[in-house]
């Protein structure tokens, strides 16, 4: 019996394509983060517990506390990620920096006003109110803030040395999450459309 030997056509286990365990559990952390940031931008904080993520991402309760131990570990680190991969997004669309002003205004108005900008907004109203969210979602927003003013300096070509072009810049990210928060009830775009070509054109001026 055991020289019977499989037909070709067979399955067989140790002909499919071998995927190393790390890099599978690097795909189930990466499913769980953006299932959890469109569960935030869709059902908002109450609505959002471990169990209808990882029912989102196709993964056990099991397996996304492996990953994350508590629901403030996945959720801060979901905003966190989608945020990174938006920022190198931004960055992607102008490789060789400040080719147009008015564009990249456009561009870094697009952040706030998309599903990331919603479930970071349920997160911070929720850190409001929880005491053991407060700091974290704090320092969150600290470090990301500094990195979308980076970026927007960088694309921008401004030179902050120059009086008034740093308030000029941190004065662009204010009006865009100000148009953020205005698109989450109406669809604004049509208001926002003249406000970004407005700023476009301040920017050109002030920047030089």
């Amino acid at each position: 019996m055991g020289g019977v030997s499989a037909p070709e056509n067979a399955p067989n286990a140790a002909r499919l394509p071998h995927v190393p365990k790390q890099d599978r559990s690097r795909a189930t952390r990466q499913r769980l983060l953006a299932a959890a940031v469109a569960c935030l931008a869709e059902h908002g904080w109450a609505g959002s517990t471990v169990s209808v993520v990882a029912e989102r991402a196709g993964v056990s309760r099991g397996a996304a506390q492996h990953h994350f131990p508590t629901r403030e570990d996945l959720f801060t680190a979901a905003v966190e990620y989608v945020a990174e991969e938006r920022s190198t997004a931004l960055r992607a669309l102008f490789p060789d920096g400040a080719a147009d002003r008015r564009a990249v205004v456009a561009a870094l108005v697009d952040l706030y006003t998309g599903p990331l900008f919603r479930a970071a907004l349920h997160l911070w109203v929720a850190a409001s109110n929880e005491d053991q969210l407060r700091p974290r979602v704090t320092e969150l927003e600290a470090r990301v803030g500094r990195e979308t003013h980076r970026i927007a300096v960088d694309l921008l070509g401004a030179d902050e040395s120059r009086p008034g072009v740093r308030e000029t810049v941190q004065g662009l990210l204010d009006m865009a999450r100000g148009l953020g928060l205005a698109n989450l009830l109406t669809d604004d775009a049509v208001r926002r459309e003249r406000v970004v070509a407005q700023w476009g054109a301040l920017m050109e001026e002030t920047l030089g």
